[in-house]
């Protein structure tokens, strides 16, 4: 092969591997959840282009309350899931909806759109 060809696949794979790590392997420190009145831990999740924060920390054993609020049209970020929870809502424009559970095992669980296209995940210590 030549050196041309050489430097595109290089630029290519480099280009491959960016993609993986973005959007699969990258993690996030994560936000810890406020305890309020009432006894649950509370967060704020911003839905434009992703969630942020994308990964809330919880403690087991007390209910969670996580207020999404969206602030886009894409009809991927019209919901959002927690399939280990059996829990999901809809999220229409411009409102703040809240999710509430109550995570009894420590763990790491998803949360995302239908599509899986925005993820979070969701940190029980």
């Amino acid at each position: 092969m030549t050196a041309d060809r050489w430097l595109v696949l290089v630029l290519g794979l480099s280009l491959v591997a960016f993609i993986v790590w973005f959007f699969w392997l990258k993690r996030t420190a994560g936000a810890r959840a406020a305890e309020v009145s009432g006894g649950y831990q509370e967060a704020m999740i911003l839905v434009k282009g992703g969630y942020t924060p994308d990964t809330i920390i919880v403690r087991h054993g007390k209910p969670v309350r996580l207020n999404f609020r969206r602030e886009e049209t894409a009809s991927c970020s019209d919901k959002v899931v927690f399939a280990d929870f059996n829990k999901s809502a809809e999220l229409p424009t411009g409102e703040t909806v809240a999710v509430e559970f109550f995570p009894k095992e420590p763990g790491e669980y998803a949360f995302a759109c239908p599509m899986g296209m925005f993820r979070g995940r969701l940190i029980v210590e």
